[in-house]
């Protein structure tokens, strides 16, 4: 499924989403100190670098360049023991899915214990207000199956899987060090807030909503305010700039999102600005509102 699915997206999906600003993908390099990504045309796959351990947050599409610009961060795919995983839609399992180039055959992947079901085939994941069955994924990897608020260890890395159902039904958050949360899919930072994520692709728009709000709720009760970094749209620091809209989902069905974001990209599949010198020199940049310093 993985490589017929990664080339039906880079065809079909860049003429279907071309100039309508949904997907904002960061180029390869680095936010700060401990999280690089890698663009993968309109997804994002990071790192989370402390000590001597690297760890990485999803495995992306079937993606021939992976390697190459894992090496513009000085990241060997070698070194990835552990990969957490969001939720297996390809373009977040790609990279170890069983017709993958086997990067990753020997890394133990975290996927939440619901989600697992569209592994086993106990439960089919469909999409465009749930019109289309997808294939099954099919994965060899050693798993470890997570629950809701289970907390562990990876090398001195913390890991806390939170629970985030709605895009998928076993979608989970990772909040690692207390300091940084990757979404998936959960979220979409629009020019002007956050949102859920694309309607047409959500198993439960108003279950993806409500498990927002109770995201927010948890993080503001622990006085935690994470750098929050998404599957498709970038990175933010702004807790109030990403939680703002979350009672509403990004509508994929709209002409041109508005209000209209400069940092979209006309075609997300144009991969022509993300360069090894870039990624070596440029530190990258925040979600457009939040780099503003908007924050009403």
């Amino acid at each position: 499924m993985s490589k017929c699915a990664t080339e039906f997206q880079r065809k079909v999906m860049a003429k279907t989403y071309r100039g309508k600003g949904i997907f904002k993908p960061l180029g390869t390099g680095w936010i700060d100190e401990h999280v690089a990504s890698v663009r993968e045309w309109i997804a994002n796959v990071y790192f989370y670098k402390k000590g001597g351990m690297v760890i990485m947050i999803d495995a992306g599409y079937n993606y021939d360049r992976l390697a190459e610009k894992m090496c513009w961060l000085d990241i060997e795919p070698s070194s990835i023991q552990h990969i957490l995983i969001t939720h297996q839609d390809t373009d977040h399992v790609g990279a170890v899915e069983r017709d993958s180039p086997g990067l990753f055959r020997q890394t133990k992947l975290y996927i939440g214990e619901i989600e697992n079901r569209y592994l086993t085939g106990e439960a089919k994941r469909k999409v465009f207000f749930h019109l289309y069955t997808l294939p099954r994924v099919r994965i060899d990897n050693e798993k470890v199956l997570l629950r809701d608020g289970e907390t562990f260890q990876i090398g001195g890395i913390q890991v806390e899987a939170i629970l985030c159902p709605g895009h998928t039904r076993g979608h989970m958050v990772y909040l690692i060090d207390n300091q940084y949360l990757f979404t998936g899919d959960a979220l979409w930072l629009g020019a002007d807030g956050g949102y859920g994520f694309i309607n047409g692709l959500a198993d439960n728009i108003k279950e993806q909503s409500r498990s927002l709000a109770k995201l927010r709720d948890l993080l503001v009760e622990r006085n935690i305010r994470p750098i929050i970094c998404t599957g498709h749209t970038g990175w933010t620091d702004h807790f109030e700039f990403a939680f703002r809209h979350i009672d509403q989902v990004c509508n994929a069905w709209k002409k041109i999102q508005t209000p209209v974001d400069p940092t979209a990209p006309l075609d997300g599949y144009n991969e022509a600005d993300d360069t090894e010198e870039k990624a070596r020199v440029n530190r990258l940049p925040k979600a457009y509102e939040a780099q503003r310093g908007d924050a009403s």
